[in-house]
């Protein structure tokens, strides 16, 4: 299974979108004004990649900018947004990867100050009571598209973070869920600390 967080870069740079509508505007304000009432927030999530293997972890947020996705015991993942990049820890063969936080779609949720009407557009959701926001960048396709979900009630400004989809260039899909969201919470700074399993010395 690709990581969460791979499988978000494909849709990394969401900027330009088609202008909205007054009524896409309201809800895009919604959307907007729970974002930034979100002090921190932590929640469950399951990971569905493309071919329907499910990973499951612990999600920890607090603005601005820090993020933490734990994997289940046993997968040697491990994600951190420190309010600049986006570090991707994989134990199994001690290796770092780290983007800055402004190139993945996550910035959405994480940088509350952003304009989402410079690149984002609410979408006609199926299920009642919910949003949906679609970030992408109509000029480049390649980077894929991500949809993000809000139902009504439950979190600050009336709405509560469901979870994503992001589906890339190879119509590649890999789904975020969210559960037992709780918002206001205490966490710690420790929480955004991870181990460096590279060997220790000089590094490039």
């Amino acid at each position: 299974m690709r990581p969460l967080f791979a499988s978000l870069i494909p849709a990394a740079i969401v900027i330009a979108a088609p202008a909205l509508s007054a009524p896409q505007a309201g809800s895009l304000a919604e959307v907007q004004a729970h974002l930034r009432g979100i002090s921190t927030m932590t929640a469950d999530f399951v990971q569905t990649d493309r071919k329907g293997k499910s990973l499951s972890g612990v999600l920890s947020l607090r603005q601005p900018g820090k993020i933490r996705f734990e994997y289940q015991k046993g997968v040697p993942l491990l994600i951190v947004g420190d309010g600049n990049a986006l570090t991707m820890i994989d134990y199994s063969v001690k290796q770092v990867s780290r983007w800055p936080v402004g190139n993945s779609p996550l910035s959405v949720l994480i940088n509350p100050a952003k304009d989402m009407s410079r690149f984002a557009r609410t979408i006609p959701s199926p299920t009642p009571g919910t949003i949906q926001v679609e970030a992408r960048d109509p000029k480049h396709p390649e980077f894929g598209t991500i949809t993000i979900l809000f139902a009504r009630g439950g979190g600050p400004a009336g709405l509560s973070l469901q979870g994503w989809t992001v589906l890339d260039a190879q119509n590649g899909r890999s789904t975020v869920r969210l559960t037992n969201q709780r918002y206001g919470v205490a966490i710690s700074d420790k929480t955004f600390k991870w181990d460096d399993p590279r060997p220790k010395g000089p590094r490039k």
